[in-house]
């Protein structure tokens, strides 16, 4: 499918057309008024149309308001050489009306400007001062005394009917697509409502705010495939970073009793409607707590990150109704398979070698060291998880695949950990952390044979967190939640790419 954009740019008038702006920014430099940078906006279309929406003309013609704006020109409605009208687009949109007219008359105008705004092309960005006033249909309009051409804008905008409507050339030119869409730009304002939402609650729940490094000497804090680089001054090998976890922990052995990271990591895996290679994520660590603890707080932090992006926490979600409200559901693996793939036995899901045959017809093949722990959650992901629609945690993971998570004080084999799952999708995971370095470096040393099997998103052994724990780590629960996934969902959107500005694709020819 093309869209207008795409159609101009295979179109000969496109060529044209660009070659006529650019002749008009030629005679705008040999002017000497090309690209100035002295004009300050004073207001914002959005705030005008809040405090003067509602009053009438002749309260706009009593006491006369001075404004001084500037916006892209998206219309344009000239009436003969005398008169014309305009509408002009600021960032203070799209939670309230981002756009306003403005009318240009030979008298009030003058004859110079009227002449230039004759040439002024849409996307023009434009500086004005006028007086506000109502026109007959009760349009809230800018009566422009002075007009300024700000910048040039030398591509002509898309069809103003059909927008940018390929979604590729969305995410490629995502300038254009936040020019042209009102949607996108509701999006990452929702975006970043969210993000600051989440950064209050953390801070008024005591934890402070750190930085952790992005290049890493070792790998780790997840089980995931990493990039890898190289550092020139030191001729050593480094990895982009999979998750901050192991930083934070060590800052919980240094006192700090209470952090978070608002992080961005690199997972050098496959990309999907859901995966991007670059991604965000908050990740906390509360001393003196566990994972029951945290999957309360965790649960309070997306409720309150979805009131302040969207205004309530009862979302839709591609049609479905989905309440953040009340109380997140919890389950186990095997209590989770039970209520969403019936049918299995008890003996069956105890069964190792039940679950391998069972697990070939999804066409999966677990590694030769997974352990039945490790291949009931490999059942559940094929069975059950794409149905976790309410808010789940599922709870109790098995030691083999948890290899940073406290294991349990009274069920063998399992961990305090849990992963939320909403739509069904992760969205969060966290855990009582394991704080024994003895038993952590067995851990390590787990993870390196299998990486040594062939598993090649297996951990690395990273003795400096070793040390650290060696100091003494006090008991803690810690979390990781994805912003994107928690975006995709908040803003009603299919894929992680409409929640990124500027998400991954591959290189144009």
């Amino acid at each position: 499918m093309t869209t207008d954009i795409q159609e101009q740019a295979a179109a000969p008038d496109e060529n044209k057309i660009i070659a006529e702006r650019r002749a008009k920014l030629a005679a705008l430099r040999e002017q000497g008024v090309a690209f100035p940078n002295d004009f300050r906006p004073e207001h914002k279309a959005a705030d005008l149309h809040a405090q003067y929406g509602s009053k009438t003309r002749e309260e706009l013609e009593a006491e006369p308001v001075t404004v001084v704006l500037a916006g892209r020109m998206m219309l344009k409605r000239e009436a003969g050489k005398k008169a014309a009208f305009a509408t002009l687009q600021d960032a203070s949109g799209p939670k309230a009306d981002g756009r306003i007219q403005i009318y240009a008359t030979l008298d009030l105008t003058g004859e110079a400007a009227m002449a230039a705004l004759h040439h002024y092309d849409l996307g023009d960005i434009l500086g004005v001062t006028g007086t506000l006033f109502k026109t007959k249909t009760d349009e809230l309009t800018i009566k422009v005394t002075e007009l300024r051409l700000i910048t040039k804008s030398l591509r002509p905008l898309p069809d103003k009917f059909h927008g940018l409507a390929d979604q590729e050339t969305k995410y490629r030119q995502r300038y254009v697509d936040l020019i042209m869409n009102e949607e996108t730009r509701r999006t990452f304002k929702a975006r970043t409502a969210a993000i600051s939402s989440i950064r209050r609650f953390m801070e008024k729940n005591e934890f402070m705010e750190v930085e952790t490094p992005m290049l890493h000497t070792i790998p780790g804090g997840a089980a995931a495939k990493p990039f890898i680089t190289h550092h020139n001054a030191l001729d050593m090998q480094m990895f982009l970073r999979i998750a901050p976890e192991l930083y934070l922990k060590r800052l919980v052995v240094g006192g700090f009793d209470r952090v978070f990271e608002i992080n961005r990591n690199f997972r050098n895996e496959g990309v999907s409607i859901r995966h991007n290679p670059e991604f965000t994520m908050m990740e906390f660590y509360a001393a003196y707590t566990d994972y029951k603890w945290l999957m309360d707080f965790t649960e309070a932090v997306i409720r309150q990150a979805a009131i302040d992006a969207h205004g309530t926490a009862t979302l839709t979600y591609g049609g479905r109704e989905l309440d953040l409200a009340k109380p997140f559901h919890r389950l186990t693996i095997v209590e989770a398979i039970n209520k969403y793939a019936p049918g299995y036995t008890p003996e069956q899901l105890n069964d190792a070698d039940f679950i391998k045959e069972e697990l070939k017809k999804f066409g999966v093949k677990p590694f030769a060291t997974a352990g039945l722990g490790a291949l009931q959650l490999a059942l559940f992901e094929e069975t059950a998880e794409a149905q976790l629609w309410e808010p789940t945690y599922i709870i109790d993971y098995p030691v083999e695949v948890s290899p940073l998570a406290r294991a349990s004080d009274t069920v063998a084999g399992i961990t305090e950990r849990f992963e939320l799952f909403m739509v069904g999708r992760e969205i969060a995971n966290g855990f009582s952390e394991l704080n024994d370095a003895e038993d952590q470096s067995a851990r390590f040393l787990a993870q390196v044979a299998a990486k040594d099997a062939g598993d090649e998103e297996a951990m690395f052994y990273d003795a400096d967190y070793i040390r650290a724990l060696e100091y003494g780590m006090p008991p803690a629960g810690g979390c990781g939640i994805g912003i994107d996934r928690l975006m995709m969902i908040i803003t009603d959107s299919p894929n992680i790419r409409d929640v990124l500005l500027f998400p991954h694709l591959r290189r144009e020819d």
